[in-house]
């Protein structure tokens, strides 16, 4: 069977190109996916500053939710410093340091903010910390007093010179360089008394963090690591710390960046139902388009014994054949591809560049598996018909198509088609991305449902336009109709494809626009401020800019606005069920500068253990007015807190608005994000705040209003991600389109030759091929306009309140034109080229 299959294959190299085509994408597409949800599972970030300690203990950053994965907890969560004497006696351990993290920042001579290795956040740290580092290279001492201080050498500084650093949101302070530390991670570093003042750890503190450190980190003897992880195990038994050792020491170095694979299993699941979808539908489409060349074959074999069942594995052995060819250079390039795709989220700060691609060898046989599986139902599919009817039928039909397309498959297509449109109404229920993410499904469902009830509905349009031609009409317009009408069923074969391609790229793009559109009405709309106010290179802003904020003259108002994470634990459909969201930490103030848009309540009520929600979560959460909400903090404490606003401008700003005192000792730093600004519009104002951050070291004024000049500045860089998910995705459409188009026009060799037979010139030949590609590029841009139309119609009134989505003004003729141009090109060159073949011999060949 193998060595017929074989066979087979090598005298239809042209058609079985189309499958090999197919193949190769959809296993490096399907590779790709793979790689990214093995690494959000299993990649882990290098050691760091922790690359010297042997053992970390370091309390569980993430939220288990009962039945699904782990959710990243960004904010950094403490452990008791009274546990660091404990395990410094247990046997074995050299050195035992508890690690405390603060914002430092070093601010050199002309006022600028100095580079540090460590980023800005948790950058100040206790000396005894450097003991934690690989192979540190120290010149100098370690700090005494608090008037001295050791820095990375990535700041240029000599010992002996003296630097001023704020730490901690307090006012910049000179202090004396006593060292310079040459290590990967390293940061600055105080004597540990005073680190311990600066972030507010000490006994004597009153903060919510007093008497606790980061982590532990401990050095034990050689060769003692086990058994003094096993017995620090025993120590921290039933309290919630975890214990790391090795590779997952990365994980504790900052757990916000450690977040980053959460959002890597996140959009491989994204991806995946997308990918699965275009690829299965591509393989099936090309493999129809291949079997139904082979008919004749298949139907003489059926004629000289060869029963129903053996007639199927030919054709999948035939397949599978082409398909092992093709795999093995589409796992290749969808590893390569996915290299190419981390470097992306790299480039847009989706993903710290620390974090490596996790190889192995599953995602290829994920894909081996998954592929196979298409490959042999679409050719069994494929074949069925010819294989179940009699030989002699099966002989008679195999030059012709079935007078009557199945109505099981043209009604299975209606019903996707209405299940896409009834899909197509979540924006209308969900003004969320979820919702909006229905629309490109719905459109993707309604084009399978094309290409199933597509038979019928190009032969009836076909009959009907046959009809309505005006006697004397030109022979290759006759010619062409007649060939919609009678092979209704290749034609579909190509249109569906091509429509396709349509209602992906305008779907799935609009979908993005029109998010995006609609979060920024929600944020122009419901900003106040004009100018907003920040200190990245700080780690937050220092506590003495607000009021010095509110001093300038012409500000009316002035905010501090802060930014966390929260896991919401809620019930659907009965389920428990939790979802990780960002949340804005607000305080009665901010009304003045920020306008939710408010329904119910008020913020000035956003005091205490109280939170504001979203319309939509209001609604579908049960967290109405007044109601008690459950949350998990970013530091994954557990908190009750009661509503007391319900807003309308969710999508801009979130579902969930904390109040200070709730997100107060659960974020990292306790350092406000921005302070929004509302002026009294004058040129005098603008120039007062610009003057106030050239003042102090790392402050920043931007307005909020968006860059005229820069329109794509403030896009998330989740758009750009998808946008090029888009663009590869619809790459792989055309070149499979493309090649199954050649294949089905190069299997109309014995066709073509026949009408040159009977009179029909070259020139006319060609006449009629062109009007069947006019006919497949109309076909195809009307059916993926009008699928697409209900979609977006709802998407936009959902999200924009108007009957039309938001985006680009130029993509519908950008893409109209390709769909006419693939249509074209892959028609008219393969009928040339069959021109040039004498008919007789392509007869013969046939």
């Amino acid at each position: 069977m193998l060595y017929l299959a074989w066979r087979m294959a090598a005298h239809r190299v042209t058609a079985l190109l189309a499958v090999a085509c197919a193949v190769l994408g959809g296993a490096a597409l399907i590779t790709t996916t793979g790689v990214l949800a093995e690494s959000g599972l299993r990649s882990q970030l290098p050691p760091g500053r922790l690359g010297g300690a042997d053992v970390v203990v370091a309390a569980d950053q993430e939220f288990h939710p009962r039945g699904d994965l782990p959710i990243a907890l960004p904010e950094r969560a403490t452990v008791p410093d009274r546990l660091v004497d404990r395990l410094a006696a247990l046997p074995g351990v050299t050195a035992a340091v508890g690690d405390i993290g603060f914002p430092a920042a070093l601010v050199g001579a002309r006022g600028q903010v100095l580079a540090s290795a460590d980023g800005p956040r948790t950058a100040g740290h206790g000396w005894s910390s450097t003991k934690l580092l690989a192979d540190p290279r120290v010149t100098g001492r370690a700090p005494s007093g608090a008037g001295e201080v050791a820095v990375t050498a990535a700041a240029g500084v000599a010992v002996g010179e003296r630097v001023e650093v704020v730490a901690n949101g307090r006012p910049a302070t000179a202090y004396r360089v006593s060292a310079v530390v040459d290590a990967p991670g390293a940061g600055v570093y105080f004597a540990d008394g005073t680190a311990s003042r600066l972030a507010g750890r000490g006994g004597g503190d009153d903060g919510p963090r007093a008497g606790t450190v980061d982590l532990i980190g401990l050095r034990v003897d050689d060769g003692a690591g086990e058994r003094v992880a096993s017995a620090v195990r025993e120590q921290v038994a039933g309290t919630g710390l975890e214990v790391v050792t090795g590779a997952d020491r990365g994980e504790a170095v900052e757990p916000g960046v450690g977040s980053a694979r959460s959002l890597l299993i996140l959009l491989a699941g994204s991806l995946a139902g997308i990918v699965l979808l275009i690829t299965g539908f591509v393989v099936a489409g090309a493999l129809g388009v291949t079997i139904a060349g082979q008919r004749r074959d298949l139907a003489l074999m059926r004629a000289v014994g060869a029963t129903p069942k053996q007639i199927r594995r030919l054709a999948a052995a035939q397949s599978s054949v082409v398909a092992a060819v093709a795999l093995v250079p589409g796992v290749a390039l969808g590893y390569l591809l996915a290299g190419r795709f981390r470097e992306l989220l790299a480039g847009r700060g989706v993903l710290p560049d620390e974090l490596p691609l996790a190889l192995s060898p599953l995602p290829a046989l994920a894909t081996l598996l998954l592929v196979t599986a298409a490959v042999q139902l679409s050719a069994r599919c494929a074949a069925w018909r010819t294989s179940r009817r009699p030989a002699t039928e099966a002989v008679a039909e195999s030059r012709s198509e079935p007078r009557r397309p199945s109505r099981v498959r043209t009604g299975a297509g209606l019903l996707l088609m209405l299940g896409a449109c009834v899909l197509s109404a979540a924006p209308l229920m969900s003004r969320t991305v979820l919702g909006a993410s229905a629309t490109s499904i719905a459109g993707i469902l309604a084009a399978i449902g094309l290409a199933l009830s597509g038979p019928a509905l190009v032969q009836r349009a076909g009959a009907a336009a046959a009809g309505r031609l005006r006697p004397g009409v030109a022979a290759p317009t006759w010619l062409a109709l007649a060939n919609v009408r009678g092979y209704a069923l290749r034609l579909a074969g190509v249109i569906s494809p091509l429509a396709m391609a349509v209602v992906f790229v305008l779907t799935y793009t609009f979908a993005q626009t029109t998010v995006l559109a609609a979060t920024s009405d929600d944020t122009r709309g419901g900003t106040l401020a004009q100018y907003e106010v920040t200190a990245p290179a700080l780690g937050g802003l220092p506590a003495d800019t607000l009021p010095a904020v509110r001093e300038v003259p012409g500000v009316r108002a002035a905010a501090p606005v802060g930014t966390t994470t929260v896991v919401w634990e809620y019930e659907e459909f009965g389920e428990p069920a939790a979802e990780s969201a960002s949340a804005m930490v607000l305080g009665p103030d901010t009304r003045d500068v920020v306008d939710l848009g408010v329904t119910e309540g008020g913020l000035d009520r956003l005091t205490g253990a109280t939170v504001a929600v979203s319309g939509e979560a209001a609604r579908t959460r049960g967290a109405g007015l007044g109601e008690r909400v459950r949350l998990v903090l970013g530091d994954g404490t557990e908190v009750d807190a009661r509503v007391v606003a319900v807003y309308d401008r969710g999508l801009g700003f979130g579902p969930v608005v904390l109040s200070r005192e709730l997100a107060a000792g659960h974020t990292t730093t306790d350092l406000d994000r921005s302070v929004l600004v509302r002026t009294d519009g004058t040129d005098a104002a603008a120039r007062g705040l610009t003057a106030l951050a050239a003042d102090r070291a790392g402050l920043a004024v931007a307005s909020t209003a968006p860059d005229a000049d820069s329109p794509g500045a403030d896009t998330p860089p989740e758009v750009w991600v998808n946008l090029a998910t888009v663009v590869v995705l619809l790459g792989y459409l055309l070149l499979s389109i493309a090649n199954k188009l050649v294949a089905a026009t190069a299997q109309r060799r014995a066709e073509i030759a026949a009408l040159r037979l009977v009179g029909t010139t070259p020139r006319q030949v060609r006449a009629m091929m062109r009007r069947e590609a006019a006919v497949v590029a109309a076909a195809a841009l009307v059916s993926g306009l009008l699928l697409s139309a209900l979609p977006l119609a709802l998407l936009g009134q959902g999200f924009l309140g108007r009957p039309w989505p938001a985006g680009p003004a130029w993509l519908l003729p950008a893409v109209a034109a390709t769909v006419v141009l693939t249509a074209y090109v892959t028609i008219e060159l393969p009928t040339r080229h069959a021109l040039r073949t004498p008919p007789a011999d392509a007869l013969r060949a046939a």
